[in-house]
C-alpha cells in the first residue's frame, strides 16, 4: 500500500525552534501552543504487552497493542493486558493503529482492545496483517476495524501526524520500525530489531536510518530487551546452519522445540526437514497457527506432501520423522512435557530420539526446562540445548554494540529506552551515554509516564493510570486485578478476620469484636496484640455507631483504617482484613 491517506488534510508542519531574526521575504512558523504527548500503556518495565501512544491536541495514535502471558504465580490468569481507561476517555481522539511486526507480545492485546474501545483502523505489516485477521475471526470480532497491510513505502497523513516505516531485522518476516513526524519534531520507534547482515528476511533499510538522523530526530524510542548484552547478536543464518549439522548427525527420530513466534526458524526447520527426506508432524496449536499462515502467504513452499498425521508415523522410519511440537519453556501442558512425562497421546520417547532445544529458557522458566530435559534423558534421549559451543539458538534484539550502530545512524535529540524490565532501560541509556547522548536528554520511564515535546524541548508531564489489568477468562472489568492481588497479600502477609455483631435498631455494639488470624500470626502467643486490636475496633465501631446514619460500609471501613496500622507497626504486615458483620434485627 502506498501513500496511504486517512484524510486530504496536509499534516501539520513540524515547529522552527530556530530563534533567530526573521529574514526578509521568507515566512517565520510560530511556536507550538500545544505539546505533542508520548507515552506508554504497556512495554515499560516489563518484557510484553507493548503499547504505545502518540497524542496532538484531538489525535491520538497507537503503536502496537500488545499482551503479557502471566507467570506460574498468577494462578488462575489468562493474560496480562494493559489498562485502556485513558483511551475509553479519549476515545474520540483515536485515529489509528500501527503494528511493527507479528508477535504476541505486540499484537496479542488487540482483541482485549476491540472490545473496549473503538479503534478505526489497524496498519500493519503483511504477515502481521494476517495473524490479526486470524484472531479477530476467531475473537468474532471482524466488523469492529479495518485491517490493512504497510510496506516500508506506505506513507500514511492525519491532521497533525504523517507516519512511515522502515525495514527492520528480527525473528519473523515483516518487521518494522515506525517513524511519526509530529508539529513538534519526528518520533522514532524501533520496534523489535537487530541488525543481521545475513538475514533470512529482508535487509535493514540503514540508508532511510542515516537519513533520518541527518534530517532531525527529536524522540527515540527503542527496544531494551538485549541491553544488558555484549557485543553483537549472532546471526540466524548461523543457528539454522548448525541445526542443519544436527539433522545430519542424527540416526531417529528428531524432534524439536522452538518460539512458536520465532517464524524465520520455524519456516528454515520445515525445509531442511524437506531437504533430508523427513516427514513432519505438528504438536501444538500456536505451531499449527503459525505454519499455516506462513504457508498461505508463501513464506513456505513446502508440498502438503511433508506433512503427515500422527497415526500416519507408523508408515516411515524413525529416521525419516521430524516432530516440531511446543514446550521449550518446560511448559506443563505442553506437547514436549507430556511427552517427557509419557503422557501425550500419539507419542513416547523411543531411545535414540534426538531433541533440540532451539531456544534458551526465559527468567523463571529454567527449572522447567531442566526437569524436562532430565525426563528426556532418563527416557533414553539424545538432548541437543543450546549453549556457546553449541550455538542453536539467537535472539532477535539488538545487543550493545547494534544500539550504538543505531544511535550512530539515528543520532536523536531525546531517547526512550521501551520494551526491558527496568534494568535494561537503564543499561540501554547507559549505553547511549557512551555514544555522546546527554545523560539528561534520557528519560528512564514506566507505564504512565508522558513524555511532552514542545518547540524543541522535551519533559515529564502529567502521569496518567496505566497499571496491569489481569484477564481471566473473557473478563476485562479489572475484578480479576484485585483478585489476584488479594492472592498475593494472602501468600505474604495473611489474613485477619475481624467478627463484630451489632444491633443496628439501637446502634449499639452487642459484644466485643473477635479477632480470628490466619497466616498473619500466632493468636495463642499475641494476647497483647489481640486485645489492644480488640480495643481500637471496638472504639472505631462505636464512634461510627454515634453517628447520624450508620452504614456497613462505614463500619468496614473504621475497622479497617483502625486495625490496618496497628498490625503493621507491630508486626510489619499488611494482612487482608475482612469485617464479618452479625447484625441483630
Amino acid at each position: 500500500m502506498n501513500n496511504e491517506q486517512m484524510n486530504l488534510k496536509n499534516p501539520a508542519v513540524q515547529a522552527n525552534s530556530d530563534d533567530s531574526a526573521p529574514q526578509q521575504g521568507k515566512t517565520v512558523t510560530p511556536p507550538n501552543q500545544e505539546p505533542t504527548k508520548v507515552f506508554a500503556l504497556g512495554g515499560l518495565e516489563e518484557i510484553g504487552k507493548n503499547t504505545y501512544c502518540i497524542e496532538h491536541q484531538d489525535e491520538l495514535i497507537m503503536i502496537d497493542a500488545g499482551v503479557k502471558f502471566p507467570s506460574s504465580t498468577m494462578l488462575g490468569v489468562d493474560a496480562v493486558i494493559p489498562n485502556y481507561s485513558y483511551l475509553k476517555e479519549n476515545q474520540r481522539k483515536i485515529k489509528a493503529l500501527f503494528i511493527t511486526h507479528g508477535h504476541e507480545d505486540h499484537i496479542g492485546g488487540i482483541p482485549y482492545l476491540l472490545r473496549e474501545v473503538n479503534v478505526p483502523i489497524i496498519y500493519a505489516p503483511r504477515l502481521a496483517a494476517a495473524l490479526i485477521r486470524d484472531r479477530l475471526k476467531e475473537a468474532k470480532l471482524e466488523q469492529n476495524t479495518i485491517v490493512k497491510e504497510i510496506d516500508n513505502m506506505s506513507v500514511i497523513k492525519t491532521k497533525n501526524f504523517k507516519i512511515n516505516f522502515f525495514a527492520v531485522n528480527h525473528s519473523i518476516p515483516d518487521a518494522f520500525g515506525v517513524t511519526v513526524n509530529s508539529p513538534n519534531g519526528r518520533i522514532v520507534s524501533t520496534g523489535d530489531y537487530k541488525f543481521d547482515w545475513t538475514p533470512l528476511g529482508h535487509r535493514a533499510d540503514i540508508e532511510r536510518m542515516a537519513n533520518m538522523g541527518q534530517e532531525g530526530v527529536m524522540l527515540l524510542m527503542a527496544d531494551s530487551t538485549n541491553a544488558e548484552v555484549e557485543g553483537y547478536t549472532q546471526t540466524e543464518t548461523k543457528i539454522i546452519k548448525n541445526i542443519g549439522e544436527l539433522f545430519v548427525k542424527a540416526k531417529g527420530r528428531i524432534l524439536i522445540s522452538t518460539f512458536a513466534s520465532n517464524v524465520h526458524r520455524i519456516q528454515h526447520i520445515v525445509e531442511i526437514a524437506n531437504k533430508y527426506g523427513r516427514k513432519i508432524l505438528v504438536f501444538g496449536r500456536s505451531l499449527d497457527r503459525i505454519i499455516k499462515i506462513i504457508r498461505q502467504m508463501g513464506h513456505l513452499k513446502i508440498s502438503d506432501k511433508a506433512f503427515i498425521k500422527a497415526n500416519e508415523a507408523k508408515n516411515y522410519k524413525d529416521s525419516e520423522i521430524l516432530i516440531i511440537c511446543t514446550g521449550s519453556q518446560g511448559e506443563p501442558m505442553a506437547a514436549l512435557s507430556r511427552i517427557a512425562n509419557n503422557q501425550h497421546q500419539h507419542i513416547s520417547i523411543i531411545p535414540g530420539d534426538t531433541v533440540i532445544f532451539s531456544s534458551s529458557p526465559i527468567p523463571g522458566n529454567q527449572a522447567d526446562v531442566e526437569r524436562v530435559i532430565n525426563k528426556l534423558v532418563r527416557a533414553g534421549a539424545i538432548v541437543h540445548e543450546n549453549s556457546p559451543l553449541n550455538q542453536i539458538h539467537t535472539s532477535g534484539h539488538a545487543s550493545q554494540e547494534e544500539q550504538k550502530l543505531l544511535f550512530t545512524l539515528l543520532k536523536p535529540k531525546y531517547f526512550m529506552p521501551m520494551h526491558g524490565d527496568y534494568r535494561m532501560l537503564k543499561q540501554h541509556g547507559e549505553t547511549a551515554v557512551s555514544v555522546n547522548m546527554k545523560e539528561e536528554n534520557i528519560f528512564i520511564c514506566a507505564n504512565g509516564d508522558q513524555i511532552e515535546l514542545l518547540n524543541g524541548e522535551a519533559k515529564i508531564g502529567k502521569r496518567i493510570e496505566a497499571e496491569a489489568i489481569y484477564v481471566d477468562g473473557k473478563d476485562l472489568s479489572g475484578q480479576t486485578t484485585a483478585v489476584v492481588r488479594d492472592r498475593e497479600i494472602l501468600s505474604k502477609d495473611g489474613l485477619i478476620a475481624v467478627v463484630i455483631s451489632i444491633d443496628s435498631q439501637n446502634n449499639r455494639l452487642l459484644s466485643p469484636p473477635r479477632i480470628i488470624s490466619r497466616g498473619s500470626f500466632y493468636v495463642k502467643e499475641s494476647g497483647n496484640i489481640i486485645n489492644e486490636s480488640i480495643r481500637l475496633t471496638t472504639e472505631a465501631i462505636n464512634e461510627v455507631l454515634k453517628t447520624q446514619k450508620p452504614t456497613f460500609g462505614a463500619l468496614k471501613s473504621a475497622i479497617k483504617q483502625s486495625l490496618s496500622p496497628f498490625i503493621y507497626r507491630y508486626k510489619r504486615r499488611n494482612p487482608l482484613i475482612i469485617p464479618v458483620i452479625l447484625n441483630k434485627k
